[in-house]
């Protein structure tokens, strides 16, 4: 098996077309995850020959992560966490009739950045899982409070308001049994809270419910016409926005090959990235603007490839998905690590041959279908909003089969209405439970091996160079959201004839 067997196999070519288009409309679904799919897969798959298995599972994997952004894009709901930050222009764009345009420019963007992941994982595995390997828990730690401050970036209104709603994701995200000391935090004496709080069930009550209540003061003013007649972006539109969806391929894969991260965080950092270099937007972001799908949607799918470096190089699963892969071929009888690729080199080159080949599909199936799933939102607003809200219910209980998730939604979708209604945004909410879990546990790690002196700890800082940076990065993106530091930029560049 090598890397053109794939493309040569009728039967593993159907299983990754079927898998591609399944992953699509999966992760379009919110509440059904990507990484539920491919753990259920592997039940069905224990019985096959590993190829076929893992030609699913791949299918799986590189249609749900940018199936997410449908759903983002035209409802205001993402279908994976990977799609926050492209509801934050998509969905504006949709009500101005452009979600065809939307779609099409996430889809060949989407479709750019997997094939740069796949390029450096079939290129520079061993180079990229190494440099992944210095980093020690302070710099996951330092990397999550990069990740944090982005709320900065994530609001558009007040940076105050931006930090309330990443401090409270956090809080929702510390809720539960203590995974070092097993002792409750946040529960309150309650057993309903020991279990934590659904992450799924927060991000659809935010958007999904917060939404639903927000159109009840718009029932019954006519849906947004959609102009979907031109769905593939011309190579003017290609071409302007490669420059900035290289660059956030990039990030996407540097964060999807360091363990426990993925296309989330990866996403969220391309979007801050994008409103850092773009000086001049046709539009703000927030409101519409092209960056905003190209970065984030570049990013997600780049961090595919890059999830599989570690997975595949060190046998240390870069996200949840590559973590079940791991089980997988530990059942085929194979051994993620070094030695793969010493005594099964045709393994990485089929997993290779196989992303490619899911890519591709992709593109097909992300390009075609858009004017059906683009009358989602010409339906009246009377009809949509009742199926928005079956929709959600269904979602938040298919994580858990829980009902409990179900009341949690409707809570934080109260919640998330009244956020809007004053002008808090929600996606550091989201960004804050995402990252809670990362921070605290790196946090506590980095701590305990310098013994809880904290002198040690800021000393190790500024002995590494890694950590140096991020911290470094970490102070001037701080500052750099502060208003003291923009009116000393307004002055310095003020021109001399004002």
């Amino acid at each position: 098996m090598d890397f053109l067997t794939v493309f040569t196999q009728p039967y593993l070519l159907l299983l990754v077309g079927v898998g591609t288009f399944a992953g699509v409309y999966v992760g379009a679904i919110p509440g059904l995850s990507v990484t539920m799919a491919v753990s259920i897969l592997i039940s069905f798959t224990f019985s096959w020959d590993v190829y076929p298995a893992i030609s699913l599972m791949i299918g799986i994997f590189m249609g749900g992560v940018y199936g997410g952004s449908r759903t983002a894009i035209l409802l205001n709901i993402p279908g994976a966490p990977s799609a926050i930050a492209t509801a934050l222009d998509g969905y504006p764009m949709a009500q101005r009739g452009e979600a065809g345009t939307a779609i099409g420019v996430t889809t060949v963007m989407s479709f750019f950045g997997g094939f740069v992941g796949i390029a450096v994982l079939a290129a520079a595995a061993p180079v990229v899982s190494s440099f992944a390997l210095t980093f020690q828990p302070r710099d996951y730690m330092l990397l999550a409070v990069l990740g944090i401050l982005l709320v900065g970036s994530l609001s558009s209104g007040s940076l105050l308001k931006g930090i309330f709603a990443g401090a409270f994701g956090i809080a929702v995200g510390a809720v539960g049994m203590d995974p070092l000391t097993f002792t409750p935090r946040f529960t309150f004496d309650l057993p309903l809270l020991r279990g934590g709080i659904s992450f799924i069930a927060v991000m659809i009550g935010m958007f999904g419910v917060s939404e639903v209540l927000l159109q009840l003061h718009h029932v019954r003013t006519p849906g947004v016409r959609q102009q979907i007649t031109k769905i593939v972006p011309s190579w003017g539109t290609i071409r302007r926005y490669l420059p900035l969806s290289l660059q956030t391929s990039s990030i996407g894969v540097i964060i999807g090959a360091l363990p426990g991260t993925g296309g989330d965080i990866a996403a969220l950092m391309a979007y801050d990235h994008a409103k850092r270099v773009t000086k001049t937007p046709e539009r703000a972001f927030g409101d519409g603007a092209m960056e905003g799908l190209v970065a984030p949607e570049s990013a997600n799918n780049a961090a595919v490839g890059g999830a599989f470096i570690p997975m595949m190089t060190l046998g240390i699963p870069g996200d949840a998905v590559t973590a079940i892969m791991i089980g997988a071929l530990f059942i085929h009888g194979l051994n993620p690590g070094p030695m793969l690729m010493i005594d099964h080199p045709d393994m990485f080159w089929f997993i290779v041959g196989a992303l490619c080949t899911a890519n591709i599909f992709m593109l097909i199936f992300g390009l075609t279908g858009i004017r059906l799933f683009v009358k989602i939102v010409d339906i009246p607003r009377a009809v949509l909003i009742p199926l928005i809200m079956l929709l959600s219910i269904v979602g938040a209980y298919a994580v858990n089969n829980s009902i409990t998730d179900v009341y949690w939604m409707l809570g934080f979708g109260v919640f998330g209405y009244f956020m809007r209604l004053y002008g808090y945004p929600l996606g550091p909410v989201i960004l804050g439970v995402i990252l809670s879990r990362l921070l605290d546990d790196n946090w506590r790690r980095a701590i305990i091996s310098e013994r809880e002196d904290l002198g040690r700890f800021f000393s190790g800082v500024f002995h590494s160079p890694l950590s140096t940076v991020l911290f470094l990065a970490v102070i001037l993106i701080f500052v750099s959201q502060t208003p003291i530091w923009r009116a000393a930029k307004a002055r310095i560049f003020r021109s001399p004839n004002t």
